[in-house]
């Protein structure tokens, strides 16, 4: 995080409020709401500005900026709000009214929203996610399709390739490491896929997808009680909904989500008519794959993040490590039964 990057956003989230709310000010000293690589969020008032990893698709964004807006997602997607136009660089690498840039970065601006309480784990929306990635999934089922209103198809979802640059992230952070080998060993084992070397076959499901689903991606807007919806697109498109599923599948193949809260989650995707699994039994067979590459990518930052930091691993990363030596020393017939 760079001081001119902070400041700058800050003084673009107030400009936004007071677009929206009029000139009297009662706003409160921005806040920096997140710094890491692929954006740093600052918050003032009701606006939140983002800017967005240095290098980002910006033609891409502006296309999923669109998706989040349109009408036809309203109630699932946290929708963007309108650079005002005196912020706007009259030349933009993609013309979008949600999208401006600053300090060489993508910048976009929306409502605040109420998080998920990270110290109420009891209280996590399990289920409210689930219902709402059925209705996206449920939304512009196929590729070849448009969106929903005839906006431009958004790029593929981008799961797989998160999975696979954070690989490269760990082998550049752990050269010739040991350490590595449990995980490169179950990143082979994965259908191309599910390694973003080729797209999903085309009898697994297809549908719009999140792309990097967790609980920080849920918010409640209007703040602090409104309606639970989805937020950062940045990942999100048209793929195998398989994929949103995956994260908290891998959480609770690896026994760090509870028995009960999975069952939960996965009872109110189906009963919401989510596609990705099937109606009743076991949903593995189309879990698997994703479920499987979910567990190297969070291992695989996990020893990328201890290296930087030169410290061992910690207990519950170190368990998603074990979770793919596991997955390694499964025999090749088996793991490729639900690969494909």
């Amino acid at each position: 995080m760079t001081t001119a990057v902070v400041r700058a956003l800050g003084a673009l989230a107030h400009e936004a409020a007071h677009a929206r709310s009029g000139p009297r000010c009662g706003c409160p000293a921005p806040a920096v709401l997140a710094d890491r690589a692929d954006g740093t969020v600052v918050r003032c008032g009701p606006v939140v500005a983002k800017a967005h990893a240095a290098g980002t698709d910006t033609a891409a964004l502006s296309v999923r900026l669109g998706m989040a807006a349109d009408p036809g997602l309203a109630g699932i997607l946290l929708a963007p709000l309108p650079v005002p136009p005196g912020a706007k660089p009259e030349v933009t690498a993609a013309a979008s009214p949600f999208l401006t840039e600053l300090h060489g970065r993508p910048v976009t601006l929306w409502p605040y929203g109420e998080p998920v309480d990270p110290g109420d784990p009891d209280d996590a929306p399990w289920e409210e996610a689930a219902a709402l990635l059925a209705r996206l999934h449920r939304t512009g089922r196929r590729t070849d399709r448009p969106a929903p209103g005839g906006s431009p198809v958004p790029p593929p979802m981008r799961g797989p390739a998160k999975a696979a640059l954070a690989v490269a992230r760990m082998r550049a952070a752990r050269p010739g490491d040991p350490a590595t080998a449990p995980v490169l060993a179950a990143w082979r084992g994965l259908p191309p896929w599910a390694r973003d070397e080729a797209p999903a076959p085309e009898h697994r499901a297809h549908g719009l997808c999140h792309g990097d689903l967790h609980l920080g991606q849920l918010v409640r807007h209007p703040a602090p009680h409104g309606a639970w919806l989805l937020i950062d697109v940045d990942d999100a498109g048209p793929g195998d909904p398989a994929w949103d599923l995956a994260r908290p599948a891998a959480w609770y193949a690896a026994g760090l989500l509870p028995p009960e809260v999975w069952f939960r989650f996965l009872g109110a995707y189906r009963a919401a008519g989510g596609p990705a699994v099937g109606a009743d039994g076991n949903p593995w067979a189309e879990l698997d794959p994703a479920a499987r590459a979910l567990t190297v990518q969070t291992a695989a930052l996990a020893l990328a993040k201890s290296a930087a930091e030169h410290r061992v691993p910690d207990e519950v990363e170190q368990v998603m490590i074990d979770a793919c030596a596991r997955i390694a020393a499964l025999p090749p017939e088996l793991a490729a039964e639900h690969s494909s």
